[in-house]
């Protein structure tokens, strides 16, 4: 897309935009991640982008790279395993509980009846919501060695430009699964979903909207996700 002359402008252009991505995929992370590095692998999927982009194609340059960027970023988190070991483990106990809990009384369960389930208390039950947060963005297999190659195909990225960013989603089976898993969630959680998603807001200004603490809204963003992963398996790439 660009000459040399023109790359260093454009990629200062553009790096606001790529401190937004990095931005929205720090929240969900542990605190000991350190963004710098994740902007700098963000601005690395840019230059690829500004690369590899064909003004032929009828997608804009701002889907294709960010596309590339999050992919970066991703890969980046992945080649790291930011992610221990005991924090994927605690996902998987909540995972699994939620699931359980679910099937069990025929609706989704409440904190309390999940900390009675798990023989904690509730103070303990948040504390491993907040701990198990990082999983729920990042898995082994959240982010396949080929996503940029296998998903971010020009035919992709057009269907993205001429419909929604949630396109990959949109296939009518795995769509009106995905709605039927949110409706049946509790409403706090679908709000905060929305606001988050939908509406782009950072979940600092969902507490201000909803009169919670940032921390708080984090738990309650956290607990949907392992919630639709725990009775979606197969949506484990699509949210994130």
């Amino acid at each position: 897309m660009a000459d040399k002359k023109n790359h260093e402008k454009l990629i200062m252009k553009y790096a606001p935009f790529v401190k937004n991505i990095v931005e929205r995929i720090a929240m969900r992370l542990p605190g000991h991640v350190d963004k710098d590095d994740l902007i700098n692998a963000g601005i690395m999927g840019l230059m690829s982008a500004l690369e590899k982009f064909d003004e032929t194609k009828k997608v804009r340059f701002q889907t294709y790279a960010e596309f590339r960027i999050r992919g970066a970023v991703l890969d980046e988190l992945r080649s790291r395993d930011v992610v221990s070991r005991s924090v994927r483990s605690k996902e998987t106990r909540l995972e699994e509980t939620f699931e359980a809990l679910r099937r069990k009384f025929g609706r989704h369960p409440t904190d309390e009846e999940v900390s009675d389930y798990l023989g904690i208390s509730l103070k303990e039950y948040y504390k491993l919501l907040d701990e198990a947060r990082g999983a729920c963005i990042l898995s082994n297999d959240d982010l396949p060695p080929d996503y940029c190659e296998k998903y971010g195909t020009y035919e992709v990225l057009e269907k993205i430009d001429q419909n929604s960013p949630f396109f990959l989603l949109a296939r009518s089976e795995l769509k009106e699964a995905l709605k039927n898993a949110i409706d049946s969630l509790p409403e706090k959680e679908r709000l905060v979903l929305s606001l988050y998603y939908y509406e782009e807001l950072t979940l600092k200004e969902i507490g201000l909207v909803l009169e919670l603490t940032e921390s708080r809204i984090c738990q309650i963003h956290s607990r949907a996700i392992l919630r639709l992963r725990g009775s979606s398996k197969k949506f484990r790439h699509d949210i994130i």
